[in-house]
Formats: C-alpha cells, sequence, structure tokens
C-alpha cells in the first residue's frame, strides 16, 4: 500500500483537537486511509473535518505536511507529538531541518 507522512487531528468539538504527524496508508482507491489500526474515509460534506473514522464515527481533519510547518486547519498552541517512525523523515526531507531530527513534536504557534 502507498503511504504518506500526514498530520491527523481529531475534531471532537468542530474546531480543535488532539493530533499527530504519523504515516498513514492508503487504499488502492485512495478513499479510505489507515493509521495506528484505524480506517479513516474521505467526506466531501464536513464541517471543519474530511474525513470520519469508521468504527467511532470520530470527525478528523486530515492533511499532508507542510514544508513550512502550517499543518493545522486553524491556529492552535498545542503541542503535536510526531511519531518515532517517521521523526527523522519529516525534519529532513519535508521541513529540510535536519537539526531537529530528533524532536519529538512541534509547537504551532499561530
Amino acid at each position: 500500500m502507498k503511504s504518506r507522512i500526514m498530520y491527523l487531528e481529531c475534531k471532537p468539538d468542530g474546531i480543535r483537537g488532539e493530533a499527530r504527524i504519523g504515516r498513514v496508508t492508503f487504499s488502492k482507491t485512495g478513499r479510505s486511509m489507515y493509521y495506528d489500526g484505524k480506517e479513516f474515509l474521505k467526506v466531501k460534506d464536513g464541517f471543519k473535518h474530511n474525513c470520519i473514522e469508521v468504527n467511532s464515527g470520530g470527525e478528523y481533519w486530515i492533511s499532508g505536511c507542510k514544508k513550512n510547518g502550517n499543518d493545522t486547519l486553524y491556529g492552535s498552541n498545542k503541542s503535536v507529538e510526531i511519531d518515532a517512525d517517521v521523526q527523522e523523515e519529516y525534519w529532513v526531507i519535508i521541513r529540510n531541518r535536519p537539526d531537529l531530527k530528533g524532536k519529538s513534536s512541534i509547537n504551532y504557534l499561530k
């Protein structure tokens, strides 16, 4: 399956929620995504979310990580964890910041 490092944010109140950066795999059609044992379906009619977690019905914003680090849909001052298996690739390849390759979280201040 194809995979990509993505920003995932749970949207329990529709605005902000817990988030992390990790490797997401995709179905052949690209409509389904998989992360941490969960399946997510893309939706087009979501309000402040673009995916639904299949088992719980939870709303999520899942997007590719940006080079400038502006990954959140809305500003946040929360710390976002970066999965250990993607930290080096995230900092070196995506962010072009090899000096931070051991850093396990990022703070988004907007």
